[in-house]
């Protein structure tokens, strides 16, 4: 069984050292500060829409005298979700969430995109997501929230891919633009596998361009993350879009592979029992030394 890149995103989407793949790729002239623009411009009057007053800080800092502790609020609501209450976590996080404490909004946003606990509510999702965004977007990528602020910009961008009906609606180059924002300044490794497929694609971009999205998976390949790893194996045992790197293409599918859950990652398994069973003798010996190098390199 074969695969083009087109089964490979139907698939995905149900749920080379010396090479053109090592140089990272150009912000292609929008710098940072242009993109920190575009993230305030973006949230305009949102942070009412939910409620909220002054920034909370991340580690719980209170907001005015009178303020009965949201960090306290928050720490409750955490305790009651893992207890399994989660009518009472919903309740405590949303008075955390009310006061601006951003770590309370990225829990009760997760809770509403997933129907965890709570109806499901992409849109009241969104907007918690769009406030932490206000308020942490230009946060230092090397404090310890950098990873809640980065996640929360990509799925706001993963909202614009495809909109919320009646809400939202869809916006595939604003959601590029986040993306890249995450992946330069925060190097997020979502962000970076999802402007791989855009530009596998061709999705609000001026153009297919494989070199490009090579860059970027790589980029995420390189950090673990399995679905980037995967997708750029096919691309480099396929030889279609780019030179054909048949036993570094088995060792990033072989890296999918081994970090695979359950259903939704049955197309790396796929993919990866289609190359094991096409790779020549040396293809699978070189992938042995490639994984050996990885391992040692990001270990």
């Amino acid at each position: 069984m074969s695969f083009t890149m087109n089964q490979i995103s139907l698939l995905a989407d149900r749920q080379t050292a010396g090479g053109p793949l090592d140089r990272v790729p150009a912000r292609h002239g929008k710098s940072l500060a242009w993109m920190r623009c575009l993230l305030r411009a973006s949230g305009l009057g949102l942070l009412l829409s939910l409620g909220c007053v002054t920034a909370q800080a991340f580690d719980g800092t209170k907001t005015p005298a009178d303020d009965p502790s949201p960090m306290q609020a928050f720490r409750n609501g955490t305790k009651a979700y893992k207890a399994g209450d989660l009518a009472g976590a919903s309740q405590a996080l949303e008075f955390a969430a009310s006061k601006g404490h951003a770590l309370a909004q990225w829990k009760l946003a997760r809770m509403y995109s997933e129907g965890d606990g709570v109806p499901r509510d992409d849109k009241r999702a969104f907007d918690y997501y769009q406030a932490i965004v206000d308020a942490h977007g230009e946060d230092s990528p090397d404090t310890a929230q950098a990873r809640f602020v980065s996640s929360a910009i990509v799925a706001l961008g993963s909202y614009y891919v495809s909109g919320i009906p009646n809400e939202v609606k869809p916006n595939p180059r604003h959601a590029t633009e986040l993306f890249q924002y995450a992946a330069t300044y925060f190097g997020d490794s979502d962000a970076q596998y999802n402007l791989g497929r855009i530009y596998l694609d061709g999705n609000a971009v001026q153009k297919r361009d494989a070199i490009t999205a090579g860059r970027w998976l790589r980029l995420a390949a390189d950090k673990g993350h399995r679905q980037a790893q995967a997708v750029l194996g096919h691309l480099l045992l396929s030889g279609n879009d780019m030179p054909r790197q048949g036993a570094r293409g088995l060792m990033y599918l072989t890296l999918a592979r081994d970090g695979a859950n359950g259903e939704r990652d049955q197309w790396i398994i796929d993919l990866y029992d289609d190359a094991f069973a096409k790779a020549t003798p040396d293809e699978r010996e070189m992938c042995l030394t490639y994984l050996a190098q990885f391992l040692k390199d990001h270990s």
